[in-house]
């Protein structure tokens, strides 16, 4: 099972979680491109970090909106978009090669990860980025959602995504943080939660309906409280399990 989380998230002086330590933890590195944080210095070092430790490095593309850290939904024209996408895969690609490695899978962002499960024109914008830029990227979705459909359409690889430290609605979309539920922070309770999914394929949604989720990745979100504590968590629960921890991206993949 592949363990992954968002990284590069600070912007100039402003640090945001601890990407050295979930570099430790996790093997797939969601690493921001500019447009909803990180700048390029930051970015150029945990591409570096990423690379020393043996982290996959993929490309987090968003919004263009710093000001909302990309969880803010834009009505973006097709062209906009799949323009602003393929100049934050071109700049981290850049970024991840002069660090020795390369970006070798694309996750969305924010408000887009989210618009995408459902808003079909801009998930077909994210498609024609990739393919554009490198049809052999596997992209990170949601279960179920438009983005997943139309990528497996256009030939490109889909990987499925859990997240653990979110609540999920029974039709297997993530409770808006805005929410009560949104959030889970205790790093027991994430850890018998994976292993659960991973194990038996279900969660417990937050009107305590048991859902159905297949997936080949799980997420803890780098900005949230005690994200390390967490990763940690699951990592330890899911190897004592003997389910072991490995990039779904990368060589001989």
């Amino acid at each position: 099972m592949d363990l992954n989380s968002d990284l590069g998230e600070g912007f100039g002086a402003w640090t945001l979680g601890d990407d050295e330590a979930m570099l430790d933890v996790v093997s797939s590195a969601n690493v921001a491109c500019g447009f909803h944080a990180g700048d390029p210095r930051s970015l150029l070092a945990t591409c570096e970090r990423a690379v020393e430790r043996g982290v996959v490095i993929g490309a987090q593309v968003g919004y263009r909106d710093l000001a909302g850290f990309g969880r803010r939904f834009i009505d973006y024209e097709t062209d906009d978009l799949v323009a602003d996408l393929i100049y934050q895969l071109g700049a981290l690609d850049g970024l991840a090669r002069a660090a020795g490695d390369r970006v070798l899978y694309v996750k969305p962002h924010g408000a887009l990860y989210n618009t995408i499960v459902h808003h079909e024109q801009q998930a077909a914008a994210v498609v024609d980025a990739v393919r554009r830029y490198d049809p052999d990227l596997p992209v990170l979705g949601l279960p179920g959602s438009v983005f997943l459909e139309l990528a497996e359409d256009a030939g490109l690889r889909t990987v499925r995504e859990a997240f653990a430290d979110r609540g999920y609605h029974a039709d297997g979309t993530l409770v808006p943080r805005r929410l009560p539920g949104a959030l889970l922070h205790d790093p027991d309770e994430v850890a018998e939660r994976m292993l659960r999914l991973v194990t038996e394929h279900t969660l417990v949604a937050v009107d305590g309906s048991v859902i159905k989720i297949e997936a080949d990745s799980l997420c803890v979100h780098g900005d949230s409280p005690g994200a390390v504590a967490m990763a940690r968590a699951v990592a330890e629960k899911l190897a004592a399990s003997g389910v072991s921890i490995n990039a779904f991206a990368g060589s001989g993949q």
